[in-house]
């Protein structure tokens, strides 16, 4: 004979509250976890430049993209600024770490840039009195960067780096490549340190083109093989928009299969007066 089984009701009914409390607390840390992520997101975007200056014969623009997993954000931001003596000041940054104190972090470094750069012009100094002051700070956290002057007048360029990713450049005239200026330590790190500076002078229309290692680099993606992508997109629209110009670049970040946020920042140059 064939025997049904039987529940009790009261046992039948527990199982369901328990059910339904723990799909009452998964939503809640769902909804706890995007809160999080949301405020963050919005904490960032509100340190990075609401907007970036336009010069005579200069156009500067940006991208940012979060991580594409969406559970964490980065400290990678950019900044342009007119200075004292006519030059813009152009940075790009990557703060150690994928949280809301890397964010605090960011914009403490973003602001010290700007400050110090109201005391002196030169992108060495600056990064060297920047290093110093986030030091003594005491957050014990470090972050690359990238910091150059540039006069679109003279096309005179001066650039220091601290530990960040070299940038890129292309021509009008069909010349391009990696700028490998030698750098020093990322910030935060060791104090007194000097950051070298690299000059040149740029004549011709063109564009360069930062970035940070969320776009050019993934858990199997090296980096050589990522700026060398970024070469070659930048060299097939350096004639375009800036703003187009920096949505493609940032699009790198999806042949990578990168994890962390990516910021692009790209400057194009009209040339000397004269030369196009």
């Amino acid at each position: 004979m064939r025997r049904h089984r039987t529940t009790h009701p009261d046992s039948a009914q527990e199982a369901l509250l328990t059910l339904g409390r723990l799909v009452d607390e998964a939503l809640e840390r769902i909804r706890v976890q995007r809160a999080r992520v949301e405020l963050a997101e919005a904490l960032q975007r509100h340190l990075l430049p609401p907007q970036l200056p336009q010069l005579p014969r200069l156009a500067i623009a940006a991208r940012y993209t979060p991580s594409h997993d969406g559970l964490d954000v980065g400290g990678d931001w950019y900044d342009a600024f007119p200075m004292t003596n006519g030059t813009v000041g152009i940075a790009i940054g990557d703060v150690q770490g994928h949280d809301v104190e890397a964010i605090a972090f960011m914009g403490q470094a973003r602001t010290s840039l700007r400050a110090l750069a109201c005391a002196t012009t030169d992108p060495g100094e600056v990064l060297s009195r920047a290093n110093d002051l986030l030091i003594s700070m005491g957050c014990g956290l470090f972050a690359t960067c990238c910091f150059l002057t540039f006069d679109p007048l003279s096309g005179a360029l001066a650039i220091s780096r601290a530990g960040h990713i070299p940038m890129v450049w292309a021509t009008s005239a069909g010349h391009s490549g990696i700028i490998l200026d030698s750098g020093g330590p990322p910030l935060g790190i060791l104090p007194g340190e000097i950051y070298p500076v690299t000059r040149r002078r740029l004549e011709e229309p063109g564009s360069l083109v930062m970035v940070t290692d969320g776009v050019v680099e993934g858990p199997t993606y090296p980096i050589e093989k990522g700026l060398e992508e970024v070469v070659r997109r930048v060299c097939s629209g350096y004639d375009g928009d800036p703003d187009e110009l920096a949505r493609e670049v940032v699009k790198v970040a999806d042949l990578t299969g990168h994890c962390d946020d990516a910021a692009v920042l790209v400057v194009r140059y009209a040339g000397l007066p004269g030369a196009g």
